[in-house]
Formats: structure tokens, C-alpha cells, sequence
């Protein structure tokens, strides 16, 4: 398979490290959010800011839109989670469940849930009706870095700092297996679209593969030279990429796990420093990255 990339554009505004996206209120649109305490948004059809931007008073690591709510979740390096109705352009809500850093916040409309993880180890479930904590769980005493379902086996994956693993059921929150992942801190968990697959990627900069029906390894890759913070499957399912702090974008074959290109400032203008998150828009094909660098890139991708 051969993959062709080129750069579409740089978006440039951000104040420092940009450390999260996610989809805008249509697929043209993105939000943004980093170490400047501001949420932005852009639109991929003209490449500019929109005139939308909320203020936060700590640094934000984690943006989750609902846009079945019309509600945007911003978390904070001080353990809040502001809650922002896109509609009416208030803050409604602010949690403060968690004592740590919130790295990531994901919603399931079939549970009528959202989930965050923090940097206390903390685990937290809450209710998209009410907007208030239903549970919480330590699971360890490193970071909880990263959640993601998997509807076809109605599973909950959470990656952490102490290298391990937990699947827990959907809809009862049992622990059905916990297993040690990564050398270090796990930090990305990703389900493959059909579910018959977890990708993982730590601090030890290693991209494992993992067979859903007993977690079982099934290939383990020395992807980048530094940790991997993101994966992300291309709307066509066929790719799908890594970031890492080691500067550099890559893309995948999602059925071989065959490198197919490797995004760096040498040879593509990418990034100059840690690649922190990335987003692949149903929106031209798009994939877009940010980092510490206080850049936004958005790559075209051809085949």
C-alpha cells in the first residue's frame, strides 16, 4: 500500500503545548486546547479561527464535545472538569471528583455516561443527565492516561502509569482482566473499528497489538525512538497513525502493522517537539496533529 502525505496547512494562535483535540459541532470544525488555558476552535475549510475561544484558569488536558448534548468537557491540570453548554455559551458545571490532573474524558451514549482518568489514579464515572459523579475507583497510584470502548464485546479498556491494562465490563464496571501492557506507564489504549483488536502504546515507545478475546499479544513493534501519547484509525479503517514525543507522525497498514510513512521536520515540515494528539477528520481525509510546539498541523493523505 502506498501512502502519500502532504502538509495542508499550519494553524497557528495557541499561547504554548498544545496537548488535546476533538471533532467541532460539524465535521469542518475542531476544538483545541493546551498549556494557554484556552479552548479554540478552527475550520478545516478555510484554515482559520473561528470566533469561539473559552478561558479556563488552569492548563487544559483534555476537551471531550458531546455534540448529541451540545455540551463541551474541559479538563484541568487541577483535577476539574468544567462543563460548558454549547448552546447557551455558559459554564453549567464544574466537578472537582479528582484530586489529579484529568488526561482524558470519553463518553458512551449507550451507557448515558462519561468517564475521566487523572493523574490521582482515580477512574470516574458520571451521568450525561444529571452531570454528577456515579462512581469512582483507585486503580493505582500512577496516572490514568487513557479509556476506550469496545461496544462488540460491551468492554471499557483503561491504559495507566504503572504499565498495566484493566478491562473492565460496560455495564456493570467489573473487572474482567487486568494485564501488564507496557514497560512503564501505558499510555494509549485504542480499539481497533471491527473490535477484534487493542492497540497500546507507552512510554517505552513500543506499539503492541493485542487479540480481544483473551488480551493475548499478538505483536509488539518498537514504533518510535520516545513514548507514544496517541492513536488514531483513518475514517476508511485501512490506516492508522501514532505520535509520539518523539516528534514524528506515523502511518500505518491497519490489517499488517507495515510502516508506510514517517512524518518529521526534515522531511515533511512537521513538528519541532513532542506530538501530543492527534485527529483523523471524516472532513477530506485530514489528519491533524499539535503538540508542544503550540502548532496544529493538518496533513492531506493520499493513497
Amino acid at each position: 500500500m502506498q501512502v502519500k502525505v502532504k502538509k495542508a496547512a499550519t494553524l497557528t494562535g495557541h499561547g504554548g503545548c498544545i496537548y488535546d483535540l476533538d471533532q467541532g459541532p460539524s465535521e469542518q470544525f475542531i476544538f483545541s486546547g493546551g498549556s494557554d488555558k484556552i479552548i479554540a476552535m478552527w475550520n478545516l475549510e478555510t484554515m482559520k479561527a473561528e470566533n469561539f475561544a473559552a478561558k479556563f484558569p488552569e492548563y487544559l488536558y483534555e476537551i471531550c464535545h458531546i455534540p448529541e448534548k451540545n455540551l463541551l468537557l474541559a479538563g484541568t491540570s487541577a483535577g476539574s472538569i468544567h462543563i460548558l453548554n454549547l448552546k447557551t455559551k455558559e459554564e453549567i458545571k464544574i466537578l472537582q471528583h479528582h484530586t489529579g490532573a484529568v488526561f482524558e474524558i470519553k463518553y458512551s451514549l449507550k451507557t448515558n455516561c462519561f468517564y475521566s482518568g487523572a493523574g490521582d489514579g482515580n477512574f470516574a464515572v458520571c451521568s450525561l443527565d444529571t452531570l454528577s459523579l456515579i462512581k469512582i475507583k483507585k486503580l493505582c497510584d500512577e496516572k490514568v492516561r487513557s479509556i476506550d470502548f469496545n461496544y462488540n464485546t460491551s468492554e471499557i479498556a483503561v491504559a495507566s502509569g504503572d504499565g498495566n491494562i484493566r478491562v473492565f465490563d460496560l455495564i456493570t464496571l467489573a473487572e474482567k482482566k487486568i494485564f501488564a501492557a507496557h514497560q512503564s506507564s501505558a499510555n494509549i489504549v485504542r480499539y481497533s473499528p471491527d473490535g477484534k483488536t487493542l492497540l497500546s502504546g507507552g512510554k517505552d515507545a513500543h506499539l503492541k497489538v493485542w487479540d480481544i478475546k483473551n488480551y493475548e499479544l499478538i505483536k509488539s513493534v518498537p514504533a518510535h525512538n520516545f513514548a507514544i501519547y496517541d492513536i488514531v484509525f483513518s475514517p476508511d479503517t485501512s490506516l492508522f497513525s501514532t505520535a509520539s514525543r518523539d516528534k514524528t507522525i506515523k502511518i500505518w497498514n491497519a490489517k499488517t502493522y507495515e510502516l508506510l510513512i514517517r512524518i518529521n521536520k526534515e522531511n515533511f515540515d512537521g513538528h519541532t517537539h513532542s506530538v501530543n494528539k492527534l485527529l483523523w477528520s471524516s472532513f477530506n481525509n485530514y489528519l491533524i496533529s499539535a503538540g508542544d510546539d503550540k502548532a496544529i498541523m493538518v496533513w492531506e493523505v493520499g493513497y
